[in-house]
């Protein structure tokens, strides 16, 4: 799967598009392939689609183009581009899919990924979560999950397998059944040989919560001002979340989505502090060292979206004053 080149087709060419998912080629030196930020070299002179309404002068956006075009809305909606859905309730079975997916990226698809780069962060991909692209022998690279299976991409050509053990994963992706990457302490308690516990809906849920969370933290980066030197929205493995670092050193935090955690048995969104900060009520999880909005009270919001944004920008003024 091309992410972008998939978008370009959809829009008839007339595009040059720029889309949450990384695509090819294979990444080198940078972090991504793709920054949905980042217009990048365009020599065809199409004119930009993008999923952000800021940060990207003279472009349109997808919620721009899709206005009135059902179909094409649709499109966007499966991919967090555009037409944002509400998140649904999380199922029954999430906390034992979420291990066992924890388990796979930081125990396969971030070893895999930094055996070729020296990175391990992972990102937003299409039903699930992902390595960007990276150069093997047979070429432009990609590891991924979607839904209940673990997807194997090199340049044109996936190959799909079931999720039953580590070892069988690591197998699949070409990696050691107890690799290691040296940058983080793997923290899930699923041996080489467990059981992949995965339900299908839970799985589903927690793509379609990796893309909203996508969706949002690249809005609240767009938003960011030169010299808040916004990193990069990744998803860190041994956390299993994806999240942004915004601010100059005396007001930077990390803002970031869950999908919950052992603390947090649902998902939910938190912004931390990295220094001192004065009393407030925003500061309301673990004594005040971070803010915390779990889904529960996001879902009776008429945009989640919105008020996902609205709660971070909360903490991002908070932060700033």
């Amino acid at each position: 799967m091309d992410a972008r080149q998939e978008a370009r087709a959809r829009v008839g060419g007339g595009y040059d598009a720029r889309v949450l998912e990384p695509s090819p080629p294979s990444t080198t030196g940078g972090a991504f392939a793709d920054d949905p930020l980042d217009p990048g070299d365009r020599p065809t002179g199409d004119p930009l689609v993008v999923p952000l309404s800021r940060g990207t002068t003279g472009a349109q956006t997808w919620q721009e183009l899709a206005s009135g075009d059902t179909e094409l809305a649709e499109w966007c909606a499966a991919r967090w581009l555009a037409a944002w859905r509400p998140l649904p309730e999380p199922p029954a079975t999430l906390a034992t899919t979420r291990a066992a997916l924890h388990a796979i990226a930081e125990r396969v698809l971030s070893p895999a990924r930094h055996a070729a780069t020296g990175k391990i962060g992972l990102r937003y991909t299409a039903g699930g979560f992902g390595t960007p692209f990276y150069e093997t022998e047979r070429g432009d690279t990609q590891v991924r999950v979607s839904g209940d299976a673990l997807v194997v991409q090199t340049n044109d050509e996936e190959q799909q397998h079931a999720l039953t053990t580590l070892r069988a994963a690591a197998a699949t992706v070409g990696v050691p059944p107890d690799a290691t990457t040296g940058v983080y302490e793997p923290t899930s308690n699923l041996g080489p040989d467990d059981a992949l516990v995965v339900d299908e809906a839970a799985a589903v849920f927690v793509g379609s919560w990796f893309g909203f969370s996508a969706s949002v933290l690249e809005q609240l980066r767009a938003e960011a001002a030169p010299d808040d030197d916004a990193s990069l929205v990744q998803l860190w493995p041994e956390h299993f979340d994806l999240a942004v670092e915004i601010g100059a050193a005396a007001t930077r935090g990390a803002f970031g989505c869950s999908p919950g955690d052992d603390v947090h048995p649902d998902p939910y969104l938190y912004v931390t502090h990295w220094n001192d900060v004065r009393p407030d009520s925003f500061w309301n999880d673990a004594g005040g060292s971070y803010a915390s909005l779990p889904l529960a009270d996001l879902r009776p919001a008429d945009d989640h979206r919105d008020a996902a944004l609205t709660f971070f920008r909360a903490g991002r003024e908070r932060l700033r004053s």
